[in-house]
């Protein structure tokens, strides 16, 4: 009904639709709901499952007594003007890998996103989807693939799965999705027992010592569809039910209190501090509607201040509570060249300052958790001690519960920390966190974007940068001491000047005043992303330099003024 409304009112939209194909990338599918090949809805979601399927069932052409197993979650997306919704999208992944030959292991009801990593982690399946758009804006949705290995997917793969959809466009059949459920695996039930069991006794270490805490909690599942399962996840570690935001804690397709609905988005949180002054709370929890990533606020009772933690201060403090709990266990299960952290590359490299003062190995990867998951699958493989990993966009991943970010784990693993704190050390998260800035010196970032809607600028913008492999020595007064362009796999402080890292559009310079600064497109938005950051002794010393040189690179190298 859509497409034949355009077609009459807007033939030119209409063609546009029509003309060009939502790309299969970074996250699977993702974009706006509505009519056409470049849009979200059930023709396409059907054409990227047979696409999928295909390319399973091709890997293993020689086994013809292969079972073929796929698990499938959704959230709560829906445009009821449209008729679109996870649900159906999910149903209609169902039917096609049913009429594919596909065990399908389906939840049912609105699941957050880190129940499938665990499932595929935890049993042996092909691959998993959950349809969800994450922190996207109302209209979008999207189709997350996950590998058997239960990380999400890489090369080939991705490119592989991208080609057989290209070749199985035309629906296999007309597809019923009314009784579509009754011929499943429905593995809700038994998947979230396995789950919380599994959190609790291999993250909680203090359950007894939680019940007892006077910190209060506030939590804020941002419209999505956490709540539930904080609430079991705080049970598991035995802490004290979290205080909800009423108004953001249930599944709203809607987002009415928010314009974006994204932790980290300016304003996004006000609601939820609110509650916690008027609860006299200690912390506010959020996680992002499909709960696979986790915002941390303190509130400051002695100054009134509410401190919002970075991904990357919240990552560090995660990291240093994984290695307390390792090393106060007594029994390290493996030496200190076999225990591994790692965040992406666009994350504060104070993880690495922690890992070479603890003395055990740490890893960068690409940006994105299929990268880091991907690495802590094969670390694992190799019998390595895989202990925690982030990126600074809020995502991390605790212990070996699976091999992507995890937001609902997340919460109650900060949330024992913050109790331990208060209860050992007599101090408050930022507190601590002040402490590991003393040891290790305070790093400091600066991490935003730039919207570019114009993807011309943005390849001029990358183009003036490289100039042609004669790259710049020099912004300004800063000295660049080193260049590594991961779109030619080129590294200038490599004796080889090869690149470690797989090819991506990615550039990162390293300065002589101790600045890293990296560059690069988003892989599912519109924007120029960047990452600056700038060690120091003193926080007021570090602040005030990462603030001058900022301005200088922004201004230098991105010209800002000049592309509106």
């Amino acid at each position: 009904a859509e497409m034949a409304n355009l077609l009459k009112t807007n033939p030119e939209e209409a063609k546009k639709r029509l003309s060009n194909r939502i790309s299969f990338g970074t996250a699977g599918l993702r974009g706006p709901m509505g009519a056409g090949f470049d849009r979200m809805n059930d023709l396409v979601v059907i054409q990227a499952t047979q696409g999928l399927c295909s390319y399973i069932r091709s890997l293993y052409k020689e086994d013809s007594k292969k079972t073929y197993r796929l698990a499938i979650a959704y959230d709560h997306r829906e445009r009821k003007d449209l008729n679109l919704s996870s649900e159906n999208f999910a149903l209609y992944t169902a039917a096609v890998a049913l009429e594919a030959g596909f065990e399908v292991h389906f939840f049912e009801g609105h699941t957050p996103t880190p129940f499938v990593p665990f499932l595929l982690k935890e049993s042996d399946m092909d691959a998993g989807i959950v349809v969800t758009a994450s922190h996207n804006p109302k209209r979008d949705n999207g189709f997350k693939v996950y590998w058997g290995n239960g990380a999400q997917i890489v090369k080939p793969h991705d490119a592989g799965i991208a080609k057989h959809i290209l070749q199985n466009l035309k629906p296999w059949k007309k597809y019923d999705i009314s009784k579509v459920v009754e011929k499943c695996v429905k593995c809700k039930k038994e998947t979230f027992e396995a789950y919380f069991k599994a959190i609790a006794a291999r993250l909680c270490k203090y359950g007894a010592e939680n019940k007892s805490t006077d910190l209060k909690f506030v939590y804020t599942a941002m419209h999505g569809v956490g709540y539930e399962s904080i609430k079991k996840a705080f049970k598991a570690f035995n802490l004290p039910e979290a205080i909800p935001v009423k108004k953001q804690v249930l599944a709203d397709p809607e987002f009415p209190t928010v314009s974006f609905p994204n932790p980290e988005e300016k304003g996004a949180l006000d609601l939820a501090k609110k509650i916690a002054e008027e609860e006299k709370a200690n912390l506010i929890l959020a996680n992002d509607p499909d709960a696979d990533r986790l915002a941390v606020v303190e509130l400051d009772a002695k100054t009134g201040r509410k401190i919002e933690f970075s991904g990357n201060e919240i990552g560090i403090l995660l990291a240093d509570w994984q290695w307390f709990k390792y090393k106060s266990d007594g029994k390290m299960s493996h030496s200190l060249s076999d225990i591994y952290m790692m965040n992406s590359t666009v994350s504060s490299k104070m993880l690495r300052a922690y890992a070479a003062h603890e003395k055990f190995q740490y890893v960068d990867t690409l940006t994105g958790f299929k990268w880091l998951g991907t690495t802590a699958y094969n670390l694992t493989k190799s019998r390595k001690k895989v202990l925690f990993m982030f990126e600074e966009a809020i995502g991390f991943c605790c212990g070996d519960i699976s091999y992507d970010k995890d937001g609902v784990s997340a919460a109650a693993v900060f949330a024992e920390m913050a109790c331990y704190l208060k209860r050992e050390r007599n101090c408050t998260v930022a507190e601590h966190l002040d402490s590991l800035y003393r040891k290790l010196g305070y790093f400091m970032a600066y991490n935003s974007y730039i919207r570019v809607t114009n993807q011309e600028i943005l390849k001029t913008i990358f183009a003036r940068l490289r100039n042609e492999g004669n790259y710049w020595f020099r912004v300004k007064n800063l000295e660049i001491k080193s260049i590594r362009d991961l779109k030619i796999g080129y590294d200038s402080s490599q004796k080889d000047k090869k690149a470690t890292l797989p090819k991506s559009n990615v550039l990162t310079y390293e300065f002589d005043n101790g600045c890293t600064m990296t560059l690069r497109p988003s892989g599912t938005e519109p924007k120029l992303k960047f990452y600056i950051e700038i060690a120091g002794k003193t926080e007021e010393s570090t602040t005030k330099k990462l603030h001058a040189t900022t301005r200088i690179l922004l201004t230098e190298m991105l010209e800002p003024g000049k592309y509106g």
